[in-house]
């Protein structure tokens, strides 16, 4: 959008925040994408259970399965917040999104994990 977001990448000094030192300036939607790309990753590596060992194997596919799931939400939340505009919504409408994301995933896991 208009703002960057600026990572200060420094050698060891004590201003750590320092505009001087930035190196690279990207801007939010790029970041969000990177992010995305890093959680598909996560999830796809999760997503891995066929090397699971046989003791605890159902455990282990739970507990993959889940972290999937979380990592699904978070990137429907990046995608909401960054890309479908809604960090400039009313405030009432983020946080019943932020609600609905919780809810309905604390319920998947909670089925998933029963």
């Amino acid at each position: 959008m208009d703002r960057a977001v600026r990572f200060v990448l420094l050698a060891l000094g004590d201003r750590p925040y320092a505009s001087k030192k930035s190196l690279i300036s990207i801007d939010a939607n790029t970041l969000a994408w990177w992010i995305l790309v890093i959680a598909t990753g996560l999830g796809w590596w999760l997503g891995q259970t066929d090397q699971l060992s046989s003791q605890g194997a159902s455990q282990g596919v739970a507990l993959a399965t889940a972290g999937v799931v979380i990592v699904a939400f978070i990137k429907v939340w990046i995608v909401a917040f960054q890309f479908m505009e809604l960090r400039h919504a009313p405030r009432w409408l983020r946080h019943a999104f932020d609600a609905w994301i919780v809810v309905v995933c604390i319920a998947l896991l909670v089925l998933l994990l029963r």
